[in-house]
């Protein structure tokens, strides 16, 4: 029967290749084979592709000018049907590639049909995941880059903030907030580059490869590339139609990505803490308890840090997909839509939320400093200043050891310590061991590039401004 937009929809609608067949498709089949589900999201990279092969079908002179313009105008009538919910999806279709082909030629007839000349829907999916995906990266680069402007916002705001600094989640060394922010800006900036190197594989044409071994038909691959902003063209037909190596690429990238926000989630949730309270996560990337009235959960950056395991997931889903497909294509390849279209969204989201919720963080700076005069903190700043004493530097952590063991056993910090109980392990101790014994002397010392004193930390936010992509 015929549907309100025109398509003609039976349980078994006439197949585009049903020539060499002479049955048709078991239901079952048909539904289990069909990607139209999920693939249907490339509608507009599928008629932009279309659009540019109307176009050099007719540059090389396959089509009329007449022909081209009734193809665009129907094309143009599709997207807007879809756009509008006006459309109508078939499963017995198949994919997102002959819904398209079908409601056009339904809407312009002949001149439809002609569209599919010198290619293959194996070069057309090639083609519309790439645009897909550059579209995609560029999309998921600007949420990253509202990140990292809100990481250096917060550097240059905290710059002098002091924080314990941990190795194994033990008190360090003091370091300022502003530092730590930092720290995190540079995994972003190295997962930046990372797609923006990807993005180059990415931005390769596989349209005119046709089904494996390209066309008879005169075409002019370059003048489609550059109509679809393609960088250049594939070199190889059969690894045109098969390479899904950009996909993974991406999901590596990506898998990255979000290490590095689980590695930020699980700090954020430490430090909002009742027992560490160094940072306020705003109530709206917050939720309560439905029996504990006074719980306030992280729910965002736990939900980011569970994430990264679906992520890694489908990394390792791709991987496997390709490891055993002999060239050139096989339909094995749908299944790379599904894994590819979920990193997207899980890492667009995730950076959204977090460039967010990073830009209406607060901290706790007393609470912070407070926790960096526990834990001797200082204590390599006393050996430092041995070593500029003249005391080899073995001997100096051998002294400074006893001192954090009374410190230890009296519940004292260095800097609370008498001079005269310091000197009883070195007679280099004099009364100035008290400058470098403060957390504001401390970090101030670290005083280079890289360092965490603040004035280097103002000077780091400025450089990482300019090195945003």
């Amino acid at each position: 029967m015929p549907s309100s937009q025109g398509i003609i929809v039976t349980e078994h609608t006439s197949k585009p290749w049903a020539g060499r067949f002479t049955e048709p498709t078991d239901a079952f089949v048909e539904a289990f084979t069909a990607s139209v589900g999920f693939d249907q999201r490339l509608y507009r990279h599928d008629i932009a592709g279309s659009r540019a092969h109307a176009r050099m079908l007719t540059h090389v002179g396959v089509l009329t000018q007449g022909e081209c313009d009734t193809i665009l105008q129907g094309l143009d009538r599709v997207e807007q049907e879809i756009e509008t919910g006006q459309f109508q999806w078939s499963v017995s279709l198949e994919d997102v590639h002959m819904n398209v082909e079908a409601r056009l030629t339904a809407l312009i007839g002949e001149a439809g049909k002609k569209l599919h000349t010198g290619r293959s829907r194996n070069d057309q999916v090639a083609t519309d995941i790439r645009l897909y995906l550059r579209d995609e990266i560029d999309a998921i680069q600007a949420e990253l880059k509202r990140l990292q402007t809100a990481l250096i916002d917060l550097a240059e705001r905290e710059h002098d903030a002091i924080m314990p600094g941990f190795t194994h989640l033990q008190v360090a060394q003091p370091v300022t907030f502003g530092h730590h922010m930092l720290a995190w800006f540079e995994m972003l900036l190295r997962d930046a580059q990372r797609l923006a190197d990807c993005r180059k594989r990415v931005n390769v044409m596989p349209l005119g490869a046709a089904a494996l071994a390209g066309t008879s038909y005169p075409i002019d691959r370059e003048y489609s590339a550059q109509l679809l902003g393609f960088e250049r063209v594939t070199e190889n037909s059969l690894d045109a139609v098969s390479d899904r190596d950009f996909a993974i690429e991406f999901c590596a990238a990506a898998a990255l990505l979000m290490t590095h926000l689980s590695r930020f989630s699980e700090e954020l949730i430490l430090w909002a803490s009742a027992q560490f309270d160094f940072v306020d996560i705003p109530d709206s990337f917050c939720t309560g308890s439905s029996i504990m009235p006074q719980k306030k959960n992280p729910d965002v950056p736990e939900l980011v840090r569970g994430k990264v395991g679906r992520v890694n997931g489908h990394l390792i889903s791709l991987l496997t997909l390709m490891k055993g497909q002999p060239l050139a294509y096989n339909k094995d390849n749908q299944e790379d839509k599904e894994p590819l279209f979920d990193v997207v969204d899980t890492l667009r989201g995730s950076l959204k939320v977090y460039a967010d919720m990073m830009a209406a963080l607060t901290i706790k700076r007393d609470n912070m400093e407070r926790a960096a005069l526990q834990g001797f903190s200082t204590a390599t700043d006393l050996a430092d200043y041995l070593v500029r004493q003249g005391v080899p530097f073995r001997d100096a952590h051998e002294v400074v050891g006893k001192a954090v063991r009374l410190g230890v056993d009296t519940g004292r910090d260095l800097a609370e310590m008498a001079l005269s109980e310091l000197q009883q392990f070195s007679d280099a101790i004099s009364a100035d061991v008290f400058e470098v014994l403060t957390l504001q002397g401390s970090v101030a010392a670290r005083d280079h590039i890289g360092g965490t004193a603040p004035a280097q930390v103002k000077a780091a936010a400025a450089r990482a401004r300019r090195r945003v992509l």
